[in-house]
């Protein structure tokens, strides 16, 4: 007995030897593979920017712009007056000025060639208001070559200009869309920062379709070091394409902290070819006003499951009206593309072509509506006004609904708020507990929808409220009005 009880303890040791030996093994393997997994991930990142650096430097220039300018003291601002980006950025390439009396200013910026006949890329306010504009190539290139302007965009802040060379390195326009664009790739800016020449820096995309104030900002957040005299250089992926043209800093005291803006080959490239064709941007226009939808709107739209799409508020008489839109249809996607709020549309709008038949899909009281708009050109037919009747019947009927105290319009209450709309119900008090008042109507607005629906009088209204709550809603959908602009308000109803 004793020899087996022997026996099978050393069996259980053996056992335990081979599991520890089997346990140890994977451990090894499991180690093995992580450590193949860090040196293949390691192995991705460049050892070395230098061959991409020699690569693209030659299609790179240092813009220097002089202007005469009227007296005036004190230090020049960091952005030129009228940038787009003055109130929120410090500018890239101002240096400081003062003096009185009519005096010459220059510049410095950047740029990039972007055909060997001498096109070159820039911003707008860069260049903007210059008198001359002297282009500054590589080291080894033509120095202070004249530069003519093609065209400028303020409202992307990019500007095209053309020297009289030939045979000129450029480089080309990757898509800001694709690999070498994403979230956490590597990026290389090059440009004229602070005056001191050809200089480039590296970093990776910090945050994509970042938005500063503009209608069709689409900007690539970097932490590549640009600072003064970086704007309008050129941002490269790791292939030598160009995705991005460095344009503004978010800075405290004017100098890089890691957060710049290169607004995206994407809007870049379409601007560009427009203006080396036209001379100025032909945009798409689809002729509606529109605003956001939002949670609160859900319950009040039918067949509505998620805050997206943009909210038709106003359709004048242009593209979509002929295509039959209707105020209060909800465009989910434009041209094959789902539309996530009004700021994606008009971006995609404005990036397409003139005359331009697109397939639109639109929500439309519960069911979807797909229409066919031929788009117009927003430069110059955005600014029709509305058309409005200036006769004003008078309509003395009042009432409190819904925290709203409101009045059928009068001919008092048209001079009053100075209204110039015909028909509709005016608010002349507003209870400051209410709904109505932390959505921020004001006495003023005109209510000229409900229910998508047109009121007109007391009675609209009070009808609308009934059937929103015999079909079981809990909020009502309303047409505000105010100064002619129009955005739609959900109120909750009262029980």
């Amino acid at each position: 007995m004793e020899s087996k009880a022997i026996a099978i303890q050393q069996d259980q040791g053996q056992a335990r030897r081979l599991l520890i030996a089997g346990f140890a093994a994977l451990t090894l393997a499991v180690a093995f593979v992580f450590a193949q997994v860090t040196i293949a991930y390691a192995q991705e990142r460049p050892a070395t920017f230098a061959d991409l650096a020699d690569q693209v430097s030659p299609s790179v220039v240092n813009i220097t712009t002089s202007t005469v300018i009227a007296g005036r003291t004190g230090p020049q601002g960091l952005l030129p007056e009228g940038s787009p980006f003055e109130d929120f950025f410090n500018d890239l390439e101002r240096g400081p000025g003062q003096g009185q009396g009519a005096q010459r200013s220059s510049a410095l910026g950047s740029g990039f060639v972007i055909s060997a006949d001498g096109y070159i890329v820039t911003n707008n306010h860069v260049i903007e208001g210059a008198d001359e504009i002297l282009i500054e190539f590589y080291p080894g290139g033509e120095p202070g070559v004249p530069a003519e302007l093609i065209g400028t965009d303020p409202n992307t802040d990019i500007a095209v200009l053309k020297v009289d060379l030939e045979n000129l390195p450029y480089v080309e326009f990757g898509d800001s869309n694709d690999v070498g664009a994403r979230v956490g790739d590597w990026v290389l800016a090059m440009g004229n920062p602070l005056g001191q020449g050809f200089s480039i820096s590296a970093g990776i995309v910090s945050a994509r379709n970042r938005s500063l104030q503009g209608t069709y900002d689409d900007y690539i957040q970097t932490d590549a070091a640009i600072n003064r005299g970086n704007s309008g250089g050129p941002l490269f992926n790791m292939d030598g394409q160009v995705v991005g043209v460095n344009t503004a800093i978010l800075s405290p005291n004017g100098g890089s902290i890691g957060i710049g803006f290169a607004m995206s080959s994407a809007v870049v490239k379409n601007v560009v070819d427009q203006l080396k064709e036209f001379g100025e941007t032909r945009r798409g226009w689809l002729g509606v006003r529109i605003q956001d939808v939002t949670p609160d709107m859900i319950d009040a739209i039918d067949g509505l499951d998620l805050a997206r799409g943009a909210l038709v508020t106003d359709v004048p008489a242009g593209p979509a009206e002929d295509a039959g839109m209707l105020s209060g249809d909800v465009i989910v996607n434009f041209d094959g593309i789902a539309i996530e709020d009004t700021r994606e549309l008009v971006r995609i709008v404005g990036n397409s072509p003139v005359g331009k038949e697109v397939p639109v899909e639109v929500l439309r009281n519960g069911d979807m509506a797909e229409l066919t708009v031929v788009l117009g050109r927003r430069e110059t037919s955005e600014a029709v006004a509305f058309p409005v009747s200036e006769e004003v019947e008078e309509a003395p009927e009042a009432a409190e609904i819904l925290g709203l105290t409101l009045s059928e319009i009068t001919e008092e209450l048209v001079e009053q708020y100075g209204l110039n709309i015909e028909s509709g119900l005016v608010i002349t008090g507003i209870n400051p507990s209410s709904e109505a008042a932390s959505k921020g109507l004001i006495e003023g607005d005109v209510i000229t929808e409900a229910g998508q629906q047109a009121v007109t009088t007391i009675a609209d209204l009070e009808g609308r409220i009934q059937e929103a709550k015999d079909g079981g809603r809990k909020s009502l959908l309303m047409l505000v009005r105010r100064g002619g602009d129009p955005r739609f308000v959900a109120l909750p109803l009262e029980d």
